[in-house]
């Protein structure tokens, strides 16, 4: 997963780099752009696989953020928090969560493929409070489990409200976890 990680911050390296030398806008409109059209999916491509799961491979993929960040004038010295609420943009964790959360819908909801619903164990009892639909989390004697998929979407999978875990399709989903508030994701 670290070479994943690594991989991904020099493809993100790489093109800001191609943005610092070959565009002459320093603007946050021109660089947000740019951010998200091309640097950020560098950063969340098939990351339901390759999660990082260490704070080193976290702090690899952040200090590419940070470099997108010093490239925008009269932003220079803000935090990375700020930035991304000056630019209205998400962290990756946030982002990283959404994924896994529309990846479990559309396993639950559509089965996606074969077997995509067998990935979870759904608890069974009608005296549920909050949404409805729990998942049950899994018990392993080993600790590396807990980073797997489908063990780490459990908790905030039972965590999200009623409407958005009954979303009638993948676009009210989004909209749904788009407008969360952020103790939920």
């Amino acid at each position: 997963m670290s070479q994943q990680c690594a991989l991904a911050a020099k493809r993100a390296n790489c093109i800001l780099g191609g943005i610092k030398h070959g565009i002459t806008s320093q603007s946050k409109e021109v660089i947000n752009l740019l951010y998200l059209a091309l640097v950020r999916p560098h950063l969340e491509c098939c990351v339901q696989f390759w999660a990082p799961q260490s704070q080193k491979d976290v702090k690899v993929l952040k200090c590419a953020q940070r470099r997108a960040k010093q490239l925008v004038k009269g932003l220079e010295g803000m935090s990375c928090e700020e930035w991304l609420k000056t630019l209205v943009l998400s962290s990756l964790e946030k982002r990283r969560l959404r994924g896994d959360l529309i990846a479990v819908y559309s396993f639950l909801r559509t089965g996606s493929g074969d077997g995509g619903a067998e990935l979870f164990s759904l608890v069974s009892n009608d005296r549920m409070c909050g949404n409805g639909l729990k998942l049950c989390q899994g018990r392993f004697r080993l600790d590396i489990r807990k980073h797997f998929f489908t063990e780490r979407v459990v908790k905030h999978c039972n965590r999200l409200p009623q409407e958005v875990v009954y979303a009638p399709s993948l676009p009210v989903l989004k909209s749904h976890l788009d407008n969360a508030p952020t103790n939920i994701l």
